[in-house]
């Protein structure tokens, strides 16, 4: 095969794989070849690629190491398999979150700002000295105001306090100081501590009934910002007893609670309620640069490295290329070791961005290229990659750079193994696995190996989507518009006052290249101006190990209850959260032991055998069953099975969306990116009449489960609601009655309305990336 990586050693082979629902599977992944893995949602090829393959991989590699040294290392359990020959060493690159906090950056995460603060060290005037000293993350060099962070928090009172309430009503509005907390009694029921005879005597601080928009002047100045006097109030039901504490007024309180360790700092609740009360400006001092004086002084060429590191990398890139720096002695090794990261980020489609955007904006897809960013530039040969679908946030134009990437790390000796869905990454596979036929118990096995061009005519479901392309929706079948939603002059980010109309009562898209500006204009603008809108986006679906399709979709509350009524008992007998839980594995049905400088082992309970609950709960029966049979029972079992409108209701929707083969009690943390996001999907579509504005929600999903969400999506529009998708998957932007095209290019160079019609007069008349790639993705005759 031409331009291919020559195989070294034996081909990697699984066999008797069963990691989650694979089912003895036995397949051979070619070494030096890019192999991709695809298959409808829930079939199987995360459990194969990451959880079996990935996880066996890293943790041999491990073993290799000290114990010393192990039991500081991730540790992963063996997978579920008989034999697994010839691993390599496995680098995932996948789609979780960066993290790092709100000190990481693109510049730090990728290695540019450490040689940046180098290059001004050498190079910069007035010098501030060594490179630790430009940095942000430096006591000695970050701004003293902020600490180094560009922005401060603060707290809103106008978000804070409802003035036309009293303490006793609950006028300050966050939980922490509710009414009957301990934060709470500290204004309500203090009286100032003036010696002894002062104990229990004299009026309180505060008249606690009193509305806050009576407080004179010098009332409200102590409620929130006083201090330096010590109170008494009642503590607990005797009123005798006394507690004493130095007053500290509502605002200092808050911020040294909630706002000065950092809001990340704080669990997800906390800080919850915390960003509903406070607001984020730019630092005063340092004007976001994170910099002190001193280092914002020092520049290169009229500019500071705040300056430089505010600059999108395709700009930096340039006006690099063109400084004198570059060509100077001591300044030149430094430039070019940025340039060649710079290019990097560049060839992943991520040139838009700025070296000082923070990790934690970023999106899943972004996330993921900066990581391939750091191996671009490696020398390592004979690895193993493990992507897990490269090309989601991608628009079609930059799926062409990141094959591109993949057939690079291939070429270069290493093995590529992909799980995908896209049509032009499956094309420029070297060998395809396709697992299937379906999903969750009805998928795990291995339906296809091979050439993508024996994929073509073979009969699995992805063959014949793969190649039989999806046309436009008729131009008789286009709804037309009711109304529409107005925006005008859109500036956020990097928005050039946009106006532009969102027709109602159809379905929309907006497409554009990734950066472009399109979740600007939806999620940032458009919904802010529509109270009514019902937002759908990428953000954490608030699952943990314990949350399942019963739990997460509230029917089992009810049920619960039933099973109470039934026998006159407790309903926490029938939670595994709660009373009813196994004393032998807290409700989990599974026990990990701690094998010290060994493997983590997680076995079956034993106790309850993987039931989760106590014997005792499991001899209440109704209907027929006990609570652990009908976690056992799929979405569609129960739908046959109850007759609680209430409970029938809140389950339908996971069988509209293709999700009637999951268990009830299916921990959600082990569902697949798909699955998971059409868990979202489903619990979200209670409500008719409204604006639905959806944020790519062909994540993770097969080109079969895009039909799936195309008939679900064309239900709602039907139902009387409007929908807008923010969109790259070409299939659904075929099908939409309306399309908003932002571009023309990302960041500064996008920002603006391109195109707004429908499909069939983009692929007539307009000319942007969109409309391109919407054409060539057309069946031949291009409808």
């Amino acid at each position: 095969m031409d331009g291919v990586g020559a195989g070294v050693g034996g081909d990697i082979e699984v066999v008797g794989g069963r990691e989650n629902n694979l089912r003895e599977v036995r397949v051979r992944i070619p070494r030096g070849r890019l192999t991709v893995v695809t298959g409808v949602s829930g079939s199987g090829k995360s459990s194969l690629v990451f959880g079996t393959v990935a996880v066996e991989s890293q943790r041999q590699l491990a073993e290799v190491f000290p114990s010393f040294v192990r039991n500081r290392l991730p540790r992963y359990e063996r997978p579920a398999f008989d034999r697994l020959e010839n691993l390599t060493p496995a680098i995932v690159v996948d789609q979780k979150p960066v993290g790092g906090g709100a000190r990481s950056t693109v510049g730090t995460m990728t290695d540019v700002h450490p040689v940046l603060r180098v290059l001004f060290s050498r190079c910069g005037r007035p010098s501030a000295g060594s490179s630790n000293l430009y940095s942000f993350n430096d006591p000695q060099g970050m701004c003293p105001h902020c600490q180094g962070l560009g922005r401060t928090v603060e707290l809103d009172l106008g978000r804070l306090l409802d003035e036309s309430k009293s303490l006793n009503e609950g006028a300050i509005r966050h939980p922490a100081f509710a009414v009957g907390t301990n934060y709470w009694k500290r204004y309500a029921q203090i009286r100032r501590y003036e010696g002894k005879e002062s104990l229990g005597r004299g009026p309180l601080v505060f008249d606690p009934d009193k509305p806050l928009g009576d407080f004179s002047a010098e009332e409200r100045e102590l409620l929130l910002y006083g201090g330096g006097f010590r109170t008494q109030r009642p503590q607990g039901d005797d009123a005798g007893n006394i507690a004493f504490n130095d007053y500290e007024g509502v605002v200092p309180r808050f911020t040294r609670r909630f706002i000065a360790p950092g809001l990340e700092s704080l669990g997800e609740r906390d800080r919850r309620h915390a960003e509903a009360v406070v607001h984020e400006v730019v630092c005063p001092e340092c004007e976001g640069a994170r910099l002190n004086a001193r280092a914002r002084a020092s520049l290169i060429e009229g500019r500071s490295l705040a300056g430089l590191c505010a600059l999108e990398v395709r700009e930096l890139t340039g006006v690099l290329e063109r400084s004198r720096v570059a060509r100077d002695p001591v300044g030149g090794p430094a430039v070019d070791a940025v340039l060649a990261v710079l290019r990097r980020i560049e060839q992943v489609g991520l040139g838009y961005l700025t070296l000082e955007r923070p990790t934690r904006t970023l999106s899943g897809g972004e996330g993921q290229r900066l990581k391939t960013v750091r191996h671009l530039g490696s020398s390592l040969t004979g690895m193993t990659y493990v992507f897990d679908e490269p090309s989601v946030g991608l628009h079609a134009r930059d799926v062409d750079r990141m094959n591109t990437l993949l057939l690079a790390l291939r070429d270069k000796g290493n093995t590529v193994l992909v799980v995908e869905h896209d049509r032009e990454v499956i094309a420029r596979a070297d060998h395809v696995i396709d697992m299937g036929p379906g999903a969750g118990a009805g998928g795990g096995r291995v339906v296809f190996e091979g050439t993508v061009e024996k994929l073509a005519e073979s009969g699995t479901v992805t063959g014949r989507h793969f190649r039989e392309p999806r046309g436009l929706k008729p131009a008789g079948r286009l709804r037309s518009p009711d109304g529409v939603l107005p925006v005008r002059g859109a500036a956020l980010h990097n928005l050039k006052g946009v106006d532009v109309d969102f027709p109602t009562g159809v379905l929309t898209a907006v497409t554009g290249v990734a950066g472009s500006g399109k979740s600007s204009l939806v999620t940032g603008v458009l919904v802010e101006q529509c109270a009514e809108a019902v937002v759908l986006d990428q953000s954490a679906a608030g699952i943990s190990a314990r949350s399942t399709p019963a739990t997460y979709t509230e029917i089992w509350d009810p049920v619960r209850r039933a099973y109470a009524r039934e026998h006159g008992v407790d309903p926490g007998l029938f939670s595994f959260n709660s009373k009813g839980a196994c004393p032998g594995c807290q409700g989990r049905g599974t026990v990990t032991m701690d094998m010290a400088f060994m493997d983590p082992v997680t076995t079956v309970c034993e106790l309850c055998a993987g039931r989760r609950y106590r014997e005792e709960v499991l001899g209440y029966r109704l209907a027929g069953r006990n609570v652990a049979e009908l976690l056992e029972m799929t979405v569609e079992e129960a739908l046959a099975h109850f007759t609680d409108p209430v409970v029938l209701h809140r389950l339908a929707p996971l069988r509209e969306v293709g999700l009637g083969y999951l268990t009830l009690g299916r921990p959600l943390s082990m569902l697949s990116g798909g699955e998971r996001q059409r868990v979202k999907l489903a619990h979200r579509l209670h409500r008719t009449g409204v604006v639905y504005v959806f944020d790519e929600p062909s994540s993770g999903l097969h080109m079969a489960d895009v039909g799936a969400l195309l008939g679900l999506l064309d239900r709602l529009v039907d139902a009387g609601n409007t929908v807008i998708v923010v969109e790259h998957d070409l299939d659904i932007v075929k099908h939409a009655d309306h399309v908003i095209d932002i571009g023309p290019d990302a960041g500064a160079h996008g920002g603006e309305v391109v195109f707004s019609g429908t499909p069939h007069t983009m692929v007539r008349s307009a000319r942007t990336h969109t409309a391109d790639h919407l054409r060539r993705a057309l069946p031949a005759g291009g409808r």
